[in-house]
């Protein structure tokens, strides 16, 4: 998928997401790989990916607290758009000022494209991203600029666009996003959006969500367990 993938995770997350990652096990009834007590949450996006293979739009927001194992769930989804056009950005906390910041993570490997876009929009969203001087663009041309890149995009083959850490997405990227969400139709375009229960919602109320809690003990237990190679007290394994 080339230049469609990020070159990897955002600096400070990695011990993060290799923790989260360490939830894959592989299933006893189909031998692919899934998260350790995760099933729920993986056939509501594996019938996400179905839909959107089938030509539909698909929008789903992950909510739960942080280091519940939400990035664990985009890389799973990730595993299964094989020949989808994949787009990924992560919000920022040290960017949230930077208007436009997350939304140009996400469109930047969309952007030769943009000539393709009608000229207000194309120049609205251009001007956003810096490649041209001007005034503040309008913010409903640069929707409209993203709603018709993914558009376009999806023509070929379906898109499926993973946002991490939406509570930190800067408002412009924010409000973009949210505009688009709601206007997806029949494109073949995925929308993933990974976002803390107690953050800024970032206007993805009544968005479709998922809520994504803790593993239950049996799964907690099992998952330290694989990863503790020495006896431990029980006591400090049930805490």
């Amino acid at each position: 998928m080339g230049p469609w993938l990020d070159v990897g995770p955002q600096p400070g997350r990695l011990a993060a997401r290799e923790a989260e990652q360490t939830c894959v096990v592989m299933s006893s009834s189909d031998l692919e790989p899934r998260l350790r007590g995760r099933r729920r949450e993986c056939a509501a996006l594996d019938r996400l990916m179905e839909s959107v293979r089938a030509g539909q739009s698909r929008v789903l927001v992950l909510r739960g607290e942080a280091g519940v194992g939400k990035t664990a769930l985009l890389d799973y989804l990730l595993e299964r758009a094989s020949g989808c056009r994949i787009a990924r950005a992560a919000g920022v906390e040290s960017e949230m000022e930077l208007t436009f910041a997350g939304l140009q993570q996400l469109c930047a490997p969309m952007l030769d494209r943009l000539r393709r876009l009608p000229g207000p929009q194309g120049d609205a969203l251009a001007t956003a991203f810096g490649l041209r001087g001007g005034d503040a663009p309008d913010p409903f041309l640069v929707g409209l600029a993203v709603l018709s890149l993914m558009s376009d995009v999806a023509e070929e083959r379906p898109l499926v666009c993973l946002v991490d850490d939406a509570q930190w997405l800067d408002r412009g990227s924010a409000q973009a996003l949210a505009f688009v969400t709601r206007r997806l139709a029949a494109e073949s375009v995925a929308v993933v959006v990974a976002v803390r229960e107690s953050g800024d919602d970032q206007g993805l109320t009544g968005l479709p969500e998922l809520l994504v809690r803790g593993l239950a003990d049996r799964d907690a237990r099992a998952l330290l367990e694989s990863v503790i190679t020495g006896p431990l007290d029980e006591r400090v394994l049930d805490r």
